[in-house]
């Protein structure tokens, strides 16, 4: 079952090799992280779509079409230049990574909190937590700790 980790590579790896649009697999995790993005503006949308190309119109996904539903994202440039520097998973198989909101708020000051560097200004941590998946100063907002799962500049 592909992971935020996958996601994160694929994303880098678009981004690298300045495609337009890039196609993931349709997953609850993967639409949570790709909203995350798109409203952090890392990218310019995200549609779903079969492993061809986006939907022109709805489809609802079913047990005869699942195996071939996409989510796709579209890559964000500004002159050019990838909006998107570098997409990282933190949390990995053999090691999530889960914080209280005293680490995450050392975090967002940009300290080091556990073994996690802080954030640089412009950077976002995303983490999975009790309200879902949320953009780090979100989850602060909320008052909820969580896995962190990525971080993207």
């Amino acid at each position: 079952m592909p992971r935020h980790y996958d996601l994160c590579a694929r994303v880098q790896n678009g981004f690298a090799a300045r495609l337009r649009r890039i196609a993931v697999p349709d997953t609850k995790m993967n639409l949570a992280i790709s909203n995350v993005l798109y409203k952090e503006g890392f990218i310019a949308g995200v549609s779903r779509g079969d492993h061809v190309q986006p939907d022109t119109e709805y489809v609802p996904t079913t047990p005869d079409n699942i195996a071939t539903r996409r989510l796709w994202l579209e890559l964000k440039y500004n002159n050019d230049e990838p909006v998107l520097k570098k997409m990282s998973a933190v949390s990995k198989p053999s090691k999530k990574i889960v914080m209280k909101v005293e680490e995450l708020q050392n975090l967002a000051a940009g300290n080091r909190s556990q073994f996690i560097k802080g954030l640089q200004p412009g950077e976002i941590a995303i983490l999975t937590t009790n309200y879902g998946v949320l953009e780090l100063r979100d989850a602060l907002e909320k008052g909820a700790g969580g896995e962190l799962l990525c971080r993207a500049i």
